[in-house]
């Protein structure tokens, strides 16, 4: 008891310092929280909110039951999660943070998925979007095509070695049962839960599109305010010098021939923030290798305001977004 009182006074300390701060600087921080705003209007808005509605949908009509039973023979055996978790895997691939970690804890919600095996996907499945890496980074960023296939392969290949390696997390807690679907061919039992599922919703085709857009509206809202949060924190931390400071640290404890000085704000700003972090390594003096490398690692950790966003999407359905943290670090 007296650790938790610790834990809330330390933390109401830290929230009313952010916001005297605020008031003494308010000039950057209405300059930052209006960078991240822009970068939610101009980028994650419309990236995320067509694949937002889409996999509601696509949940809504039973997709994610015909899916299911396909991949049940492939997801149970190699990464220790329900067939469903396929469609959170091939949709957390396809649209970036945080879709995989909201589409886990959906599974959960409808009962697809236990507690461990949703905490097991959204730390595998949610990944960065290929757009991003590819168009933002690669080209964009690096002026350098021929890098995609690096820094995607590096990516994914690294977010399976971890789906795989959970599967021996928590390996007795009792495991989800399989969609249940009568004996027949595969393709025509997945078709067979897909129907199953259609008939058991009570909502029309209008009222699950409409729920679907309201949640997916209020999921990109939260994200909207960690975001300009997140902005405003990191350039008070700069202002403060807190910054340097975990730079001149890791001067201290990395060799300069693993780490060049060159990339320590770059890693630095991407423990916090995402974007600013693989920018500023790809403009930094640094050869080329070691650049590509940290920006890999920046892209696989997401940056404190992803998992910011994560914790949000999962709460209100009891999960934990501390084995998320630990795999992103891994």
């Amino acid at each position: 008891m007296k650790r938790d009182t610790l834990a809330k006074l330390g933390l109401a300390l830290m929230v009313m310092l952010i916001a005297v701060s605020m008031i003494v600087y308010p000039e950057p921080s209405f300059q930052a929280a209006e960078r991240g705003l822009s970068i939610w209007w101009s980028i994650v808005l419309p990236a995320l909110l067509p694949f937002f509605i889409a996999a509601e949908m696509l949940m809504e009509l039973g997709v994610v039951h015909f899916m299911g039973v396909l991949a049940e023979p492939l997801m149970r055996p190699v990464f220790n999660v329900p067939g469903t978790g396929s469609f959170t895997f091939a949709m957390g691939v396809a649209s970036g943070y945080p879709l995989g970690a909201a589409l886990s804890a959906r599974l959960k919600d409808s009962k697809l998925a236990t507690k461990t095996e949703a905490e097991r996907l959204m730390c595998f499945c949610n990944t960065s979007d290929p757009l991003f890496m590819t168009g933002a980074v690669a080209v964009g960023m690096f002026k350098r095509p021929d890098l995609t296939g690096i820094i995607m392969g590096a990516h994914y290949l690294s977010a399976l070695v971890v789906g795989v390696l959970l599967r021996f997390w928590r390996r007795n807690d009792p495991p989800s049962q399989p969609i249940p679907t009568g004996s027949g061919f595969i393709v025509t039992r997945a078709y067979r839960a897909m129907r199953k599922a259609q008939r058991e919703s009570p909502k029309t085709f209008g009222e699950a599109l409409g729920d679907s857009v309201k949640r997916s509206v209020n999921t990109l809202l939260a994200i909207l305010g960690f975001m300009v949060l997140f902005s405003v924190v990191f350039e008070l931390l700069k202002m403060a010098g807190i910054a340097s400071a975990i730079s001149r640290g890791l001067s201290a404890i990395v060799p300069e021939a693993i780490l060049p000085p060159a990339l320590h704000d770059a890693l630095v700003s991407g423990i916090f923030e995402l974007t600013i972090g693989t920018a500023t390594a790809a403009s930094a003096q640094a050869p080329l290798v070691v650049k590509v490398a940290v920006c890999s690692a920046i892209i696989a950790w997401s940056g404190l305001s992803v998992h910011a966003q994560v914790a949000a999407v999962i709460q209100p359905s009891g999960m934990s977004v501390l084995p998320y943290s630990l795999a992103r670090f891994f």
